[in-house]
């Protein structure tokens, strides 16, 4: 099995498969893009797939029944769901997911797990995503079915980036990696983040364990085109009913000014209230010879559920996490939160052909 840092997949370029939708066919002889896809890299385990909206897909599927389902054009996340009984049925979808909007096609879900990738070299600028293709299916890798991995690759517009992600699928655990080379004669800078939008059953029995002792700060989300809230929906001050404000209290921090530092003293961060947080050592922390990082791993807790899940961090200096308050009641019945893994604060600096991995794994014991 393929580790997953430093990812060890080595495929030709010429062996890629553009994952692209595909025109009507005008001859019985031509394959679709899936139907290409499963033929060069399908097996137990892994099977490619069409969508009713005619995007290429690929349902990851291990021994014990976890499983996955990711999008190959843009390498969202679009389900996970764990063995998390001991009960033949015993599956929970963990991940939160929407609609488009109206001005959206109606295939372009929302929430899941995606990456966000910047390049913020201009000075004052706001950055630009790095990736100016669709993804392509590189190679795919197998460990007997306890184990499975795809590989995706793309590249910036000038092609002095190369760009690989990693999805892997285990029994209790799922992980999403990327490892970027600059290939360019100048030095890069990069923002970053791996976001997962996850599924809780009560907003009021939402939390996160693992975050006392850590600095945070008020700020708004890498934009990306997955994202549920946009970063001036996740900044905009709640507004909660008499009752909520009776039941939840008015802990929403969003109107502070994103320098205004403060430390995490809660064994438990609740979920409830709405507040958009990048978890991390402040940027003048880290010019001393010793400061105190963000932890490495945290749990999220879902008393509605009985489930906890770990989220572990490599590779990225910041943890980012926001929760919608009241908001989400305009998205629907569950409550789901927004975290994960990123490098917003202080971009990663590349020089010329250097590599710089990330990685985030979600992973759990509820069985």
């Amino acid at each position: 099995m393929a580790s997953l840092l430093p990812f060890s997949l080595t495929v030709p370029k010429s062996s890629s498969v553009r994952a692209t939708s595909s025109s009507p066919a005008s001859a019985t002889t031509i394959q679709s893009p899936s139907q290409s896809l499963d033929e060069k890299f399908g097996r137990k385990g892994i099977k490619f797939t069409q969508s009713a909206d005619n995007l290429p897909a690929v349902e990851l599927s291990v021994r014990n029944g976890s499983s996955l389902s990711l999008r190959l054009s843009d390498g969202l996340v679009t389900s996970y769901k764990p063995k998390v009984y001991w009960r033949d049925d015993g599956f929970e979808e963990v991940l939160y997911t929407q609609p488009g909007g109206d001005t959206e096609p109606s295939h372009h879900v929302k929430g899941g797990i995606g990456l966000v990738l910047n390049d913020v070299t201009k000075e004052g600028s706001a950055g630009s995503p790095c990736c100016a293709s669709e993804w392509v299916v590189k190679d795919v890798d197998s460990d007997s079915i306890d184990a499975l991995q795809v590989e995706l690759s793309c590249s910036n517009a000038n092609r002095t980036l190369e760009i690989t992600y990693v999805v892997s699928l285990f029994p209790v655990s799922m992980a999403t990696a990327v490892m970027v080379k600059n290939n360019g004669p100048k030095a890069i800078k990069l923002t970053s983040a791996i976001l997962s939008h996850l599924k809780f059953k009560s907003r009021n029995g939402s939390a996160i364990e693992g975050l006392k002792g850590c600095s945070y700060c008020s700020h708004p989300p890498l934009s990306s085109s997955f994202s549920i809230m946009s970063p001036s929906e996740a900044m905009k001050p709640e507004s909660p009913s008499f009752l909520d404000s009776i039941l939840y209290g008015s802990g929403d921090d969003s109107k502070n000014k994103s320098d205004a530092w403060t430390v995490e003293d809660n064994q438990y961060t609740m979920m409830r209230n709405k507040f958009s947080r990048v978890y991390t050592a402040p940027p003048a922390e880290r010019l001393k010879r010793a400061y105190r990082t963000p932890p490495s791993k945290y749990e999220t807790i879902d008393q509605a559920s009985s489930l906890g899940f770990r989220v572990i961090r490599m590779g990225y200096d910041d943890i980012y996490l926001s929760a919608p308050g009241t908001l989400s009641q305009k998205y629907g019945k569950d409550y789901f939160i927004c975290t994960g893994p990123a490098s917003m604060l202080v971009p990663v600096e590349l020089s010329p052909g250097e590599i710089w991995r990330g990685a985030q794994v979600l992973e759990h014991d509820n069985l």
